[in-house]
């Protein structure tokens, strides 16, 4: 029989920002209960690029993001959250005395008093580049859409493609790893941090990585495997490299599947919600991370948490209308208490 579960709040999404929600609602004695359609909790973190050092967490002047979700997990762990994992919320239901029912595609059920939303934009795909015969060179062919394990690329020759953060802090990361990086960027300003941009000239700089703006990979060569590539400039002159792997990162497209269809207000494929407590246009349902947009949004894990810690004040006072919670900043022996 398809397993029935009842909790408090109904975490959607176990990436980074959906985990801290837990320790939040556990300072709240919320009980949760996390549901993902991946088969283990960090989201994006975990799938995509558990290597990848991220800059920007408090406390951790780097930390990876495997990393993170591991100590998030253990951070969380005092409050005892329940999960299902490989499984998508496909039926979603709001009853009469506030509470709501949902279903996985699995059959699962889940009975809770508030729902949060934190699934990053649902599903994604890489954006992949306008080249001839690229699926030719995929499924380890040489062409990788993501960084999964830096050590793959040890001690060989890579392109980067990209202006945005994922392709400044791979190029930064793999100069130090492999035999020859070459970033291409078809401006000649990058869209990341600026630090990592700066980090990405100095060592252009100093000759330990190949920077190539105002260019963009236009050909790729080989047999079986990728063996070369062809960078073109926008004055049309071109140069062809010999490489082992062309890492192409132009961030992903999002696909927002069922929560689509759950009569929330959207606006550009995403949840609008009231930076009060991040409430949705339904009472009761949250959303926290890259899924929700409010003026002024930026899609940085450290916001998320910031929204995780006012949605659970929020879901507190939806859950208990009548029950006044004070706030407290207390820890005894290493474990919260209220």
């Amino acid at each position: 029989m398809p397993e029935i579960i009842s909790t408090d709040i109904c975490i959607i999404g176990a990436g980074p920002v959906g985990l801290f929600a837990v320790f939040e609602a556990g300072l709240l004695k919320l009980r949760c209960h996390v549901v993902d359609a991946l088969p283990q909790p960090g989201g994006q973190l975990t799938e995509i690029y558990p290597k990848k050092p991220i800059y920007d967490i408090p406390g951790y002047p780097e930390v990876l993001a495997g990393d993170l979700v591991s100590n998030l997990m253990k951070q969380i762990e005092p409050f005892h959250p329940t999960f299902t994992l490989g499984e998508r919320v496909a039926r979603f239901a709001k009853l009469d005395d506030g509470s709501f029912q949902l279903y996985t595609t699995d059959g699962t059920e889940i009975q809770c008093k508030a729902v949060a939303i934190a699934g990053g934009l649902g599903s994604f795909e890489p954006r992949k580049p306008a080249v001839e015969s690229l699926e030719r060179f995929e499924g380890g062919r040489g062409v990788h859409y993501m960084v999964r394990d830096p050590e793959h690329f040890r001690d060989k020759k890579i392109v980067i493609a990209g202006g945005g953060d994922s392709a400044l802090d791979w190029t930064n990361f793999l100069a130090n790893i492999a035999a020859e990086v070459t970033l291409v960027h078809r401006g000649t300003t990058f869209r990341g941090a600026a630090d990592s941009a700066e980090k990405v000239k100095t060592l252009a700089d100093a000759g330990k990585i190949r920077l190539v703006l105002s260019s963009n990979v236009t050909h790729l060569h080989g047999e079986d495997m990728l063996q070369q590539v062809t960078i073109t400039g926008n004055d049309g002159e071109a140069v062809t490299v010999p490489l082992d792997a062309f890492v192409p990162l132009f961030g992903l497209t999002p696909k927002l599947g069922p929560i689509g269809e759950w009569g929330l207000e959207l606006e550009n494929d995403a949840v609008k919600v009231n930076t009060l407590d991040y409430s949705t246009s339904l009472p009761g349902v949250f959303a926290i991370g890259d899924i929700n947009t409010y003026p002024g949004k930026l899609k940085l894990i450290l916001c998320g948490f910031h929204e995780a810690a006012l949605m659970c004040q929020g879901a507190f006072k939806y859950i208990y209308p009548d029950k006044k919670y004070t706030l407290k900043y207390t820890t005894v022996n290493g474990v919260p208490t209220m």
